[in-house]
């Protein structure tokens, strides 16, 4: 067990509730409407606190279900409760990511105020978007997404978006890219649609995706680039600094270190290592809880069975990269819930979610850099990309 554990993302779930319903959502208690308490809140910031383990910059990303289903006040009180708990010293950013419909003026003043990061789901034009993105009562959401976006655009609040990329926007990188164009969307973000959780994606066991979304992105990331549209491509501009470091800094994958990541859910409930693991359950592992704010601190849940034999078996998965895989110093050992989803068991290695995500974009970005390719000439720093900030890189949208 690596000692001290460095907390470097909290994610907080203020409610599991979702006012929609995707075809292709993994989360299984998005009817749940219980909400987080403030108490549960301040539960959370001292034991995280308290631990000292928490790294210089701590991102705070507010996910799953809709953060925007909790009232502008809640966010606001929990702000600054929070601001006035924090450390001396701490750099401290808040993100929502959310599907958009519920934005208004008053949250655009919240965003501002707060310097809140903010995703908004987005699977592009509404033929696309509305195939998959549908309300409880099965209608589009694209309308009431664009308008939430426009809103964002009119009050100067900077923010990405994630588009799920499916068989049909597969096929269409130049469609897509007109139509962030238009909509002056200029920070993406993509995950092909991927089997997790309780969702199978036909998509992704096809023998050819890896070829398919490599074609996608090469031909989205040189328009984009050509045209100068674009600032922000996560999985090109995100990838680079990894690519491109020297080399005695070492990759670090807060997501295979216990407590690089802290997931809290609404109750106050614990688990580590990917997020999308909170709410999920498994015949071998249970629930992956390793504790609950209100009734241990960070170092009894560290020292715990449950997180012992996660780390136990994870940190095996992340040894069988290391020895098998010739990506594995820009990837750093892959996503456990991807392992245990598509391989069974998290001390297995690669996955068709590393495929996609750290192979693809790694393999484009060395064959520019052999080539010298204009495409890179426009990157002056990587690292700087979207203020230095990149957007949310868990797989859920």
């Amino acid at each position: 067990m690596p000692e001290p554990p460095v907390i470097e993302t909290l994610v907080l779930q203020p409610t599991p509730f979702c006012n929609i319903a995707c075809s292709y959502c993994y989360l299984p208690n998005r009817n749940d409407r219980s909400v987080m308490t403030h108490e549960t809140i301040e539960a959370t910031f001292v034991r995280v606190f308290d631990s000292g383990w928490c790294a210089p910059e701590l991102n705070v990303i507010w996910h799953a279900g809709e953060p925007l289903v909790m009232p502008v006040a809640w966010y606001r009180d929990a702000f600054d409760r929070i601001a006035g708990m924090a450390p001396a010293g701490l750099r401290l950013r808040h993100a929502v990511q959310t599907n958009g419909m519920l934005i208004s003026p008053a949250w655009c003043e919240l965003f501002r105020t707060y310097d809140v990061g903010v995703g908004v789901s987005l699977d592009g034009p509404a033929a696309l978007h509305d195939r998959h993105r549908l309300t409880r009562g099965g209608k589009g959401t694209f309308a009431r997404t664009m308008d939430g976006i426009r809103l964002l655009q009119s009050h100067g609040v900077d923010f990405h978006v994630i588009s799920v990329l499916t068989a049909e926007s597969l096929g269409d990188p130049d469609g897509m890219l007109r139509f962030f164009q238009d909509a002056g969307i200029d920070q993406i973000c993509f995950n092909v649609e991927e089997s997790e959780g309780a969702h199978e994606s036909s998509l992704f066991a096809e023998a050819g995706l890896r070829n398919r979304f490599a074609a996608f992105l090469d031909r989205f990331w040189r328009a984009a680039r050509t045209a100068g549209t674009v600032r922000f491509i996560r999985e090109i501009d995100a990838m680079l600094p990894r690519i491109v470091r020297p080399d005695e800094i070492d990759m670090r994958n807060e997501q295979v270190v216990p407590f690089g990541m802290v997931n809290v859910a609404a109750n106050g409930d614990v688990s580590s290592f990917s997020p999308e693991l909170l709410g999920l359950r498994d015949a071998r592992y249970a629930d992956f809880i390793v504790g609950n704010v209100h009734t241990h601190t960070l170092p009894e849940m560290l020292a715990g069975r449950s997180m012992q034999r996660l780390w136990r078996d994870i940190a095996t998965g992340v040894e069988r990269c290391r020895a098998t895989c010739e990506y594995f110093s820009v990837c750093g050992g892959g996503a456990p819930v991807n392992k245990l989803t598509e391989n069974g068991g998290f001390d297995s290695d690669r996955t068709r979610f590393c495929e996609l995500t750290q192979m693809v974009p790694t393999d484009l970005i060395l064959d520019a850099l052999e080539r010298i390719d204009p495409v890179l000439q426009q990157i002056d720093d990587p690292s700087s990309a979207s203020h230095g900030r990149a957007p949310c890189q868990t797989s859920a949208a």
